[in-house]
């Protein structure tokens, strides 16, 4: 029986793809992605030649029928996001269930996390952590977050963009207050950096123009 296959993928150092991840893509008669041309350059780099389609935050319902009628007609189909794993923090759940509801089969070609790497490498807590994914954009929303967060026991990892990292900083000091943070940037890239210490201390670091991909982590509530 035919089966979606979810591949990781580097989240910036390429060296980190598995040679399974390789093969599996190479196998594929079709390969649909969060962002083509990003994901050709990956492809070019393996030396895979496939059919590229668009899988995104605003098709993903639409190329979900698709796959499963690629399925349905025999064809192997992987599905890969721009970095890390397919479904977190970016699509793949909804072609998931899609998949899994049609009767199909859905196998993952695990690899490079960000959201594991980064609770491994603050020094917090990695026996229980939960993830809650990117932290609101408005500044209301954003307080509310951070509020619900600070009684959570367990170690808490979230996402935020680079440019509004210094305006979320100064709210979880507000909130928090001495609890430890860990600022975890560029992840597997050159200038990879973690720096820990409460939001206000961190703030010297990043209370201006700070550049890269950010994964930020919270240790959790005292009990």
């Amino acid at each position: 029986m035919s089966a979606l296959s979810l591949v990781a993928t580097p989240i910036g150092n390429l060296s980190d793809v598995s040679d399974r991840a390789r093969a599996v893509l190479a196998a594929a008669d079709v390969i649909y992605a969060e962002d083509t041309r990003h994901s050709g350059r990956l492809l070019k780099h393996l030396g895979v030649d496939a059919r590229l389609r668009s899988c995104h935050d605003h098709n993903e319902r639409q190329r979900a029928v698709e796959i499963v009628d690629d399925l349905r007609a025999g064809r192997s189909v992987a599905l890969v996001s721009d970095a890390g794993t397919p479904g977190i923090a970016d699509p793949g759940h909804v072609v998931a269930r899609s998949v899994i509801d049609a009767g199909f089969d859905v196998t993952m070609i695990p690899g490079p996390s960000a959201v594991v790497m980064a609770v491994v490498l603050s020094g917090f807590a990695t026996d229980r952590f939960v993830f809650d994914g990117w932290l609101p954009r408005r500044s209301g929303g954003l307080r509310r977050r951070i509020e619900e967060l600070a009684a959570e026991p367990r170690t808490v990892v979230v996402l935020e963009s680079n440019h509004r990292l210094p305006k979320s900083l100064p709210v979880f000091a507000e909130v928090v207050g001495d609890r430890r943070l860990a600022v975890c940037r560029e992840l597997t890239k050159r200038h990879e950096e973690v720096r820990r210490g409460t939001a206000h201390e961190l703030l010297e670091r990043y209370g201006t123009r700070v550049k890269g991909e950010i994964v930020l982590v919270m240790e959790g509530a005292a009990a």
